[in-house]
């Protein structure tokens, strides 16, 4: 006898900050919230670890603050360009680092307070049909819900089986992180320039220092391994080159990531709701794809209670609702990040921007404002 699949309202694939804010969110109204991650918490994760303080509403909504666990103030920015060139600014809105390895914790915590069954496993097919989602995962267990949220991060083996356009497209990118011990200024965040990449560096809990760059993979595979690089084109940065000299790392080893893509995405595919990283992912260079991440989940939350609990709302509904919101919040921080990367890359175009900003200092805050939004409204 075939055994029917087990049933929630909402099924989470992926346990990153996108999802697990959905799962808290959803269970805070009483839904049956399954979430389905691959990894076990805590776990460290290529990234850059600020987020801006936009979200602290939002975060408090769902009851957790996040400087009851250690996240680091931060007001100042700092950015220079591959000819060591400075220029510093005030954060329009300011934020606060803290690892994902802390917070995931933390938000995976209160998930499970809040009822929410996190299943560590992974998820190898989810079919749509009857108006209902049905997933297979690799322990060959079988589920079935009414949504389906997409939280995933940057690339998965469902965007492969999914056929998801972004796939197609060449990842060129490769990210590294490592925290260290140093002296860094805990209220900043500074963002290096070196040919063909950059580096952010910012305080997280414990006083550790989050070092997380992002080249382009032809330019790393020239050098042997991680260090060599760093060596012989990180350094080029002399305020990289002092903050990795003079500090102790922390890992065993740098974090990796390859194959990071920057290429457009679908808030929506198979009738599935995409979240954080899944749905869109803003270059690092304008760092706030924590925020995104976490915002994401505020939307899709909100436009699925308001479908599960309308008994004549049509998925459709929901599906144009979301996209449409997504795009209201996120299209042009995304555009505005691609383009504000585009420049960066050119040496000569970096260091004529860095001359006019540091003649103009007051355009600095403007440009981040493109990349950040307003304190998210409860």
């Amino acid at each position: 006898m075939k055994e029917n699949p087990t049933y929630y309202d909402v099924i989470i694939i992926g346990g990153g900050l996108a999802g697990l804010c959905n799962a808290i969110h959803l269970s805070n109204f009483g839904k049956k919230v399954l979430l389905i991650e691959k990894n076990s918490y805590p776990k460290h994760k290529v990234c850059g670890e600020y987020i801006s303080n936009e979200v602290l509403p939002y975060l408090s909504f769902l009851e957790i603050n996040p400087f009851d666990f250690g996240a680091v103030k931060i007001d100042n920015f700092q950015l220079s360009t591959t000819n060591n060139k400075l220029i510093s600014a005030k954060l329009p809105l300011g934020g606060f680092g803290i690892s994902r390895y802390k917070l995931d914790y933390i938000l995976s915590e209160k998930a499970k307070e809040k009822g929410v069954k996190i299943l560590q496993d992974i998820v190898l097919n989810v079919d749509f049909k009857n108006n209902s989602f049905e997933l297979e995962t690799k322990n060959n267990q079988k589920f079935r819900s009414k949504i389906a949220i997409g939280a995933f991060g940057k690339r998965s083996l469902l965007d492969v089986k999914m056929e998801r356009d972004f796939i197609q497209k060449k990842s060129p990118y490769l990210g590294v992180k490592i925290h260290v011990n140093g002296k860094f200024s805990s209220d900043l965040v500074a963002l290096h320039n070196f040919k063909g990449g950059y580096c952010g560096v910012s305080k997280v809990e414990n006083d550790a220092i989050n070092l997380c760059y992002i080249t382009n993979f032809s330019s790393f595979k020239k050098y042997k391994n991680i260090n060599d690089f760093q060596e012989n084109v990180v350094y080029q940065n002399q305020f990289l080159k002092q903050i990795f000299q003079n500090s102790k790392p922390l890992f065993e080893e740098p974090l990796s990531i390859s194959q990071i893509s920057f290429e457009t995405k679908k808030p929506i595919e198979n009738h599935m709701l995409m979240c954080g990283d899944s749905a869109g992912m803003i270059h690092p260079l304008c760092g706030n794809g924590m925020s995104m991440a976490i915002q994401s989940a505020q939307i899709a939350s909100k436009l699925i209670l308001n479908y599960l609990n309308d008994e004549n709302a049509t998925r459709k509904e929901l599906e144009n609702n979301y996209i449409s919101a997504w795009n209201k919040q996120f299209k042009w921080r995304l555009k505005a990040g691609h383009f504000i990367a585009i420049l960066f890359r050119n040496d000569k175009i970096a260091n004529i921007l860095l001359q006019i900003l540091r003649i103009m200092p007051f355009l600095l805050p403007i440009i981040i404002k493109q990349t950040h939004g307003k304190l998210i409204e409860i």
